[in-house]
């Protein structure tokens, strides 16, 4: 009977220790909106203000958890970045959200982020409405004509996310079109306050020439902007010619004047010798480079 017992004994703790431990389940942690069932946050101020709220992480496990949050689009500043919850017990984080003072009217997206030690990650959406007038306005600046290129730089003066459109104009030096582009919608999206620096080709602008270019802007909203640029074009070739004709203009006059210098000189000799017998007084001829 003894040995039967004692074989049991030894078969319940074997069962013992190889039973597995109870641990914390890491997924049972959530992380959401404080005070109300909330699918995310939500949060509508003025530029310059700073907006308060609380998120909460909620532990449900049989064991504590630690997690670290952050915030990702929009500045967020949390009361503690570092928050260790025991088991079955919830943690109330408070945060702020900064409006900047230079934002401009509309909705903005940012996250709440909490993650484990694990790896585990939980994301909560914060939607930020942004209060105030919109304007539109814009700039153009710093006109270049360089090259086969046309450079300037628009600036968002307003308070929209503006999408430009841009036409260009062109004339010569006799009033001539050279260039007339109508306003066409530029790929880009220039945010309130911003600076941006574009290029517009010009391939088949003039060899010799001086030009009057004329940018116009203009945005939804009413946003319009202009300037305009002087510029000259002398090519290589244009040069070489100019060149070549002032070399030859030099050269005729200088022949013309060695001539007039030999035909006064030799007058010159006749008046002291006398016309020699049999032929005419020698008369001096002016060119004066008329056609008859």
């Amino acid at each position: 009977m003894l040995p039967t017992v004692r074989v049991l004994c030894l078969s319940v703790l074997a069962l013992l220790l190889t039973a597995p431990v109870a641990r914390a389940d890491d997924s049972a942690w959530s992380l959401a909106p404080a005070g109300g069932d909330r699918p995310s946050f939500y949060a509508e101020g003025a530029p310059g203000t700073v907006l308060r709220d609380t998120v909460s992480v909620v532990n449900r496990g049989a064991g504590p958890v630690t997690v670290r949050l952050r915030g990702g689009g929009l500045v967020i500043t949390f009361a503690a970045t570092a928050v260790r919850v025991p088991a079955r017990t919830r943690a109330d984080v408070p945060f702020t959200v900064g409006v900047p003072a230079g934002a401009a009217p509309g909705a903005r997206t940012g996250t709440l982020t909490a993650r484990d030690g694990n790896g585990r990650r939980v994301t909560v959406p914060l939607r930020l409405r942004v209060g105030g007038p919109a304007l539109a306005a814009l700039t153009v600046e710093h006109v270049t004509v360089r090259g086969d290129r046309i450079g300037y730089e628009l600036v968002n003066r307003g308070t929209t996310v503006l999408v430009p459109r841009l036409a260009v104009r062109a004339h010569g030096l006799l009033g001539g079109t050279l260039l007339d582009r109508p306003p066409r919608t530029l790929p880009v999206r220039l945010p309130p306050g911003k600076r941006l620096r574009l290029t517009e080709p010009w391939p088949g602008r003039p060899a010799l020439d001086a030009v009057g270019v004329r940018l116009t802007v203009t945005a939804a909203g009413g946003a319009h902007g202009s300037a305009r640029v002087s510029a000259r074009f002398v090519s290589r070739g244009a040069t070489a010619g100019a060149g070549a004709l002032l070399a030859v203009a030099v050269a005729t006059a200088l022949a013309v004047r060695g001539r007039r210098r030999r035909r006064a000189s030799t007058g010159d000799e006749g008046e002291a010798g006398g016309a020699r017998e049999g032929q005419p007084p020698f008369a001096e001829v002016e060119l004066t480079g008329a056609v008859g």
